[in-house]
């Protein structure tokens, strides 16, 4: 798994992670069922404190994601990923009005808005894994 972090953004660093995990289930580069690298050891691995790994992979839990076991360790989800549900379309909806008013300001007509949105989805989920654009 690959996991770059931008320790000057100011997207905290669990985020980020978080971030990146969904973009590796999304685009296949994480299947169900494939284990991710323990608290400790992905800490190691990006120079972070564990707390940071610790919080990425509870949230991450919480929302169905992945599932910790005491003997397994950190998996992604084996029994599918959770469905859409109001919750979540409501999560959607905040995020989406705070990017469409940031690009709204920034100028951006809603065309431009509505096929940058589509060409990211797009890219994810047939990335496979690749490049981020």
């Amino acid at each position: 798994m690959f996991i770059e972090l931008d320790l000057q953004s100011e997207t905290p660093i669990y985020t980020q992670l978080v971030d990146q995990i969904v973009e590796g289930i999304a685009s296949g580069a994480l299947q169900p069922g494939d284990p991710l690298p323990s608290i400790r050891s992905l800490a190691e691995d990006l120079g972070i404190n564990l707390h940071t790994v610790n919080k990425a992979y509870n949230l991450l839990k919480q929302e169905g994601l992945l599932q910790v076991h005491r003997k397994k360790g950190v998996i992604v989800q084996p029994d599918g990923m959770p469905g859409v549900t109001e919750a979540f379309e409501d999560k959607l909806r905040q995020q989406l009005r705070s990017l469409a008013a940031t690009a709204a300001v920034r100028g951006m007509s809603e065309e431009a808005f509505t096929q940058e949105s589509r060409s990211v989805f797009r890219n994810i989920i047939t990335n496979s894994g690749g490049e981020q654009r």
